[in-house]
Protein backbone atom coordinates (compact mmCIF):
# COMPACT_ATOMS: atom_id res chain seq x y z
CA UNK A 1 0.00 0.00 0.00
CA UNK A 2 0.61 3.97 0.07
CA UNK A 3 2.75 5.38 2.50
CA UNK A 4 4.33 8.97 2.87
CA UNK A 5 7.95 9.29 4.10
CA UNK A 6 8.74 12.73 5.53
CA UNK A 7 12.32 14.61 6.66
CA UNK A 8 13.73 17.65 6.79
CA UNK A 9 12.05 18.47 10.06
CA UNK A 10 13.80 19.69 13.37
CA UNK A 11 15.09 23.17 15.06
CA UNK A 12 15.58 26.79 13.25
CA UNK A 13 16.10 30.42 14.65
CA UNK A 14 13.69 33.01 13.74
CA UNK A 15 14.45 34.14 10.47
CA UNK A 16 15.92 30.82 9.15
CA UNK A 17 14.84 28.35 6.44
CA UNK A 18 13.80 24.33 6.20
CA UNK A 19 12.89 22.63 3.51
CA UNK A 20 10.89 19.27 4.27
CA UNK A 21 10.68 16.30 1.52
CA UNK A 22 7.83 14.03 1.38
CA UNK A 23 8.15 10.65 -1.01
CA UNK A 24 5.15 9.03 -1.79
CA UNK A 25 5.85 4.89 -2.26
CA UNK A 26 4.28 1.70 -2.50
CA UNK A 27 1.97 0.03 -4.97
CA UNK A 28 0.72 1.15 -8.32
CA UNK A 29 -0.87 4.56 -8.75
CA UNK A 30 -0.92 8.43 -10.00
CA UNK A 31 -0.80 11.47 -7.74
CA UNK A 32 -3.36 13.84 -8.48
CA UNK A 33 -1.87 15.99 -5.70
CA UNK A 34 0.71 16.69 -2.75
CA UNK A 35 0.13 18.99 -0.18
CA UNK A 36 1.52 20.16 3.04
CA UNK A 37 -1.00 20.30 6.24
CA UNK A 38 0.24 21.55 10.13
CA UNK A 39 -0.84 21.77 13.45
CA UNK A 40 0.46 23.60 15.98
CA UNK A 41 -0.26 22.47 19.39
CA UNK A 42 -3.84 23.75 20.63
CA UNK A 43 -4.67 24.54 17.45
CA UNK A 44 -6.78 22.15 14.45
CA UNK A 45 -5.20 20.79 11.48
CA UNK A 46 -4.46 23.86 8.48
CA UNK A 47 -3.59 23.42 5.18
CA UNK A 48 -0.54 24.96 4.54
CA UNK A 49 0.25 24.46 0.34
CA UNK A 50 -1.03 22.28 -1.63
CA UNK A 51 0.32 21.26 -5.42
CA UNK A 52 -1.27 19.27 -8.29
CA UNK A 53 0.12 17.05 -10.40
CA UNK A 54 -0.42 19.86 -13.92
CA UNK A 55 2.05 22.22 -11.15
CA UNK A 56 -1.25 24.35 -9.85
CA UNK A 57 -0.52 25.73 -6.45
CA UNK A 58 -2.14 27.14 -3.31
CA UNK A 59 -1.06 28.16 -0.06
CA UNK A 60 -2.51 29.69 2.99
CA UNK A 61 -2.56 33.50 3.47
CA UNK A 62 -0.50 33.30 6.77
CA UNK A 63 2.24 31.42 4.49
CA UNK A 64 2.29 33.45 1.20
CA UNK A 65 5.54 35.04 0.10
CA UNK A 66 7.63 32.82 2.77
CA UNK A 67 7.01 28.92 1.71
CA UNK A 68 7.10 27.38 -1.68
CA UNK A 69 5.99 24.02 -2.36
CA UNK A 70 7.41 21.79 -5.56
CA UNK A 71 7.02 18.21 -6.60
CA UNK A 72 9.27 16.09 -8.21
CA UNK A 73 6.20 14.20 -9.94
CA UNK A 74 8.78 11.42 -11.61
CA UNK A 75 9.69 10.18 -7.78
CA UNK A 76 6.34 11.06 -6.57
CA UNK A 77 7.98 13.44 -4.28
CA UNK A 78 6.57 17.02 -2.70
CA UNK A 79 8.52 19.62 -1.11
CA UNK A 80 7.98 22.53 1.13
CA UNK A 81 10.95 25.36 1.22
CA UNK A 82 10.31 27.51 4.68
CA UNK A 83 11.84 30.84 4.60
CA UNK A 84 11.56 33.66 7.00
CA UNK A 85 10.49 31.56 9.61
CA UNK A 86 9.06 32.53 13.04
CA UNK A 87 7.71 31.00 15.95
CA UNK A 88 4.33 31.08 14.92
CA UNK A 89 5.34 28.76 12.58
CA UNK A 90 6.11 25.93 14.96
CA UNK A 91 3.79 22.93 14.47
CA UNK A 92 4.00 19.18 13.76
CA UNK A 93 3.84 18.98 9.52
CA UNK A 94 1.85 16.40 7.82
CA UNK A 95 2.49 15.43 4.05
CA UNK A 96 -1.16 14.46 2.52
CA UNK A 97 -1.17 12.50 -0.62
CA UNK A 98 -4.48 12.53 -3.00
CA UNK A 99 -3.96 9.74 -5.40
CA UNK A 100 -5.50 6.68 -7.72
CA UNK A 101 -4.36 3.63 -7.68
CA UNK A 102 -3.66 1.68 -11.00
CA UNK A 103 -5.36 -0.34 -12.69
CA UNK A 104 -8.31 -0.19 -10.42
CA UNK A 105 -8.93 4.05 -10.16
CA UNK A 106 -9.76 3.68 -6.46
CA UNK A 107 -9.13 6.96 -5.10
CA UNK A 108 -6.47 7.43 -1.96
CA UNK A 109 -5.97 9.93 0.39
CA UNK A 110 -2.62 8.99 2.67
CA UNK A 111 -1.24 11.33 5.35
CA UNK A 112 2.50 11.12 6.74
CA UNK A 113 3.49 10.52 9.81
CA UNK A 114 4.32 13.80 10.52
CA UNK A 115 7.74 15.84 11.43
CA UNK A 116 8.29 18.58 14.22
CA UNK A 117 9.38 22.32 13.18
CA UNK A 118 10.24 24.18 15.94
CA UNK A 119 10.95 27.76 15.52
CA UNK A 120 12.84 29.50 18.17
CA UNK A 121 12.39 33.55 18.90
Amino acid sequence: QVQLVESGGGLVQAGGSLRLSCAASGGSFRINAMGWYRQAPGKQRELVAVITSGGSTNYADSVKGRFTISRDNAKNTVYLQMNSLTPEDTAVYYCNAKATTLPTFRYLEVWGQGTLVTVSS
